[in-house]
């Protein structure tokens, strides 16, 4: 296939070379700290015996492994750790697109962009179905764009970048569709620790042999560097995605997820309690603003991204590229994330500067 540079890199990289300031709310790396046992843990970790330095084992170590089977009441077996959410994703679609099932894979619009991207590498055909337009699942529409073709469905929830938190209940009609036309299902789950509603619920919970998850810890410990991700599938799939992996990273770092098990056994619900309410009195401030500057706005109900519509001012590349230059604030142009909403921007709150950000935006669309 033919490489394209990810937009999200290219904006980053416009607003470093910007001639003023310039907040970034484009990237999604948590602003605040991991949680103490981590930093603990790698401390501690510089004092262990050679042995701990060489390989580990090609599915992950599994301490990490049986905490989160136990956090999510499943088979320790079914899990293999990944280098990050992304890879773990990329195992899941891979078993789906390899089975000879067929080639399509319903991506919902909006899409995060990696979707799409994977599935082509992976040599399948994305097909984008549209959502409600708060962002949640569209049973009917899936309904209507399945077919024999297609072998994969890929949900994300909570949702990047709609924020919209999806009804177990429409997951179980989305699977039910896909065991009808011979599909996999595959939710990521990596935003699960930033659920604002109190209503989000696993696809795990369904039971289903149609349906992998994946998440991680990049997001809810703020270690976006670390890559440590996981992907959970039906027993029938997993030798295959552990073959893939091995071939692919042979392993993932064992420091990393000595530090990530550690981590996960000794934080306390009070830290990710934080982060949310953290997140919430952005979001609150942001969003007030944007009423001020008369945008409409789609209110998460998880995760940390706010897309917002500016009347008159089209969430294009030129467009964003003026927000940096003439009100220095970066979001990311619509079209980014399919089709649905190509004329919005989405704004990342992992940033303690998100207030000052959004009154520039005021300042900048009260002179427009």
């Amino acid at each position: 296939m033919e490489y394209e540079e990810p937009k999200f890199f290219h904006v980053m990289k416009y607003g470093i070379e910007a001639d003023r300031d310039v907040i970034d709310m484009v990237s999604g790396n948590p602003d605040w700290e991991p949680p103490t046992a981590l930093r603990e843990a790698l401390a501690a970790y510089a004092e262990l015996p050679p042995a701990e330095f060489q390989y580990p084992p090609s599915e992950g170590i599994l301490d990490l492994r049986e905490a989160i089977a136990a956090r999510r009441g499943i088979d320790v077996d079914r899990i293999i750790l990944t280098n990050g959410t992304g890879e773990a994703n990329y195992l899941g679609m891979a078993r789906a697109l390899e089975r000879g099932a067929g080639s399509e894979a319903l991506l919902l619009d909006p899409v995060y962009p990696y979707y799409p991207g994977k599935t082509e590498l992976l040599g399948g055909e994305p097909t984008l179905v549209p959502t409600e337009r708060d962002g949640g699942l569209d049973v009917d529409a899936i309904r209507e764009a399945a077919s024999e073709e297609t072998t994969l469905v890929v949900l994300n929830t909570p949702n990047n970048p709609t924020g919209a938190v999806y009804d177990i209940g429409k997951i179980r009609e989305v699977v039910e569709i896909a065991a009808e036309v011979d599909a996999l299902v595959l939710a990521d789950e990596v935003y699960d620790r930033f659920d604002h509603t109190g209503s989000f619920e696993s696809a795990l919970s369904l039971g289903s042999d149609r349906v992998i998850v994946t998440s991680g810890f990049s997001k809810s410990m703020a270690i976006t560097g670390f890559r440590v991700g996981y992907a959970i599938l039906p027993d029938e799939h997993v030798d295959a995605a552990k073959t893939r992996h091995m071939l692919v990273n042979v392993a993932g770092s064992r420091p990393a997820q000595y530090a990530v098990s550690h981590a996960l056994e000794a934080t306390e619900p009070a830290y990710y309690a934080e982060a949310r309410e953290r997140l919430a009195d952005r979001i609150d401030a942001f969003t007030e603003a944007l009423d001020t500057a008369g945008a409409e706005y789609a209110r998460p109900d998880g995760g940390f991204y706010v897309l917002a519509r500016f009347d008159g001012f089209p969430g294009t590349m030129e467009n964003v590229k003026r927000l940096i230059d003439e009100a220095g604030v970066a979001g990311m142009p619509g079209d980014t994330f399919g089709t649905a909403r190509d004329d919005w921007i989405r704004f990342a709150m992992v940033t303690p500067r998100s207030l000052e950000a959004a009154e520039r935006l005021v300042d900048y669309f009260s002179e427009e």
